[in-house]
């Protein structure tokens, strides 16, 4: 069981993280890849990857077990700065006690099946070369793994962001923390959640820094030992868009993307940049709900927003390649007008 126990102070001092975190995507989508755990979400991501992985993705496998624990420096505090280039920087950076000390708990982890291999304990001196290897592991992983997919994974973690805006909006912080369910339990003034450990997570004034994540699944994650003068980071899992691994450059969508948009679903992708919900839209621009799922759902497959749902209610978000189509295109207008008959059955929404 991981609780992490807040003050009147940190309550003050929640923040949600702006933007996917590379290292952590990193950290997630390895240990993804080597279990098979939530084929649904991430069935089609392996079977895309898996093949694409050679020799230099060896290091990351000695340092990132499918389960336990796994060095503290590869995710360190970025200070706001979340490209790939700083991120890497920031952890060859990494003071060679703090190397020393991860690499030799990671040794004695009880979960792990043999020893450490020499270049994995070669980072332990810090040596320039030993540095360089990972500085590429680091790199050439993400250029195999995730960069094709970084558009997406950024707009399923804006939409998150989305949705705990409106929970913020709502009911202020305690309103945020209970938007977690059921990944995370807020019962004042403790957060819980399942952990394979049992670990206590006392903030002490320093506030908490929620990082939305892609490939965490099923439970959050936060160091081991967190720093004690920087703001601790809790990684929560988000939702995800059924048949995502084969949204990025799909054959034949950009030559479509011209002839999608009619005045209505104009209207309906202009008006989703800040989030809406299906009833927010249908009165915003004056057609019925079953109308408003209709165009969603084209929007939705063309992988122009993208839409979560929370409770009763399902909220849109635009894509980043929504927002390309939106600053390419004239602006168009739209009055509300009585709802028209859709063109064709309704699509219900997921």
């Amino acid at each position: 069981m991981l609780r992490v126990h807040f003050t009147a102070d940190d309550i003050a001092h929640v923040r949600v993280a702006a933007a996917p975190d590379p290292l952590w995507e990193i950290v997630n989508s390895f240990q993804a890849l080597i279990r098979e755990e939530n084929a649904l979400a991430f069935g089609e991501w392996r079977r895309i990857v898996r093949p694409r992985l050679g020799p230099t993705d060896g290091l990351l496998a000695a340092l990132l077990p499918p389960r336990g624990y796994f060095p503290d420096f590869l995710t360190p505090d970025l200070g706001g700065s979340l490209g790939l280039e700083s991120a890497v920087d920031t952890v060859l950076g990494t003071p060679r006690a703090d190397l020393r000390g991860d690499l030799a708990t990671l040794a004695a982890s009880p979960t792990r099946p043999r020893p450490l291999p020499a270049e994995a304990r070669a980072l332990a001196e810090g040596t320039l070369e030993a540095l360089q290897r990972l500085g590429a592991a680091l790199h050439g992983y993400h250029r195999r793994a995730l960069a094709a997919f970084w558009p997406h994974i950024r707009a399923q973690v804006d939409a998150d962001r989305a949705v705990r805006a409106r929970a913020v909006l709502g009911g202020g912080t305690d309103g945020l923390l209970a938007s977690l369910r059921p990944v995370l339990r807020w019962q004042p003034p403790v957060l819980e959640a399942d952990y394979p450990v049992d670990h206590e997570l006392r903030l002490d004034g320093r506030g908490l820094l929620l990082q939305p994540s892609f490939f965490c699944s099923r439970r959050p994650v936060t160091l081991a030992v967190p720093l004690p003068d920087r703001t601790p980071v809790l990684v929560y899992p988000i939702q995800h868009t059924l048949g995502w691994a084969l949204m990025p450059g799909a054959t034949g969508r950009d030559a479509g993307l011209g002839a999608l948009l009619g005045r209505t679903r104009a209207a309906i992708l202009q008006d989703v940049v800040t989030g809406r919900t299906t009833g927010e839209l249908a009165e915003r621009i004056g057609i019925s709900g079953a109308a408003v799922s209709q165009h969603t759902a084209v929007l939705r497959e063309a992988g122009l927003l993208l839409s979560v749902r929370r409770s009763k209610h399902v909220l849109h978000t635009i894509t980043p390649a929504g927002l390309v189509l939106l600053d390419g295109a004239p602006h168009t207008p739209h009055t509300p007008h009585t709802p028209h008959t859709p063109y064709g059955p309704p699509t219900p929404e997921n």
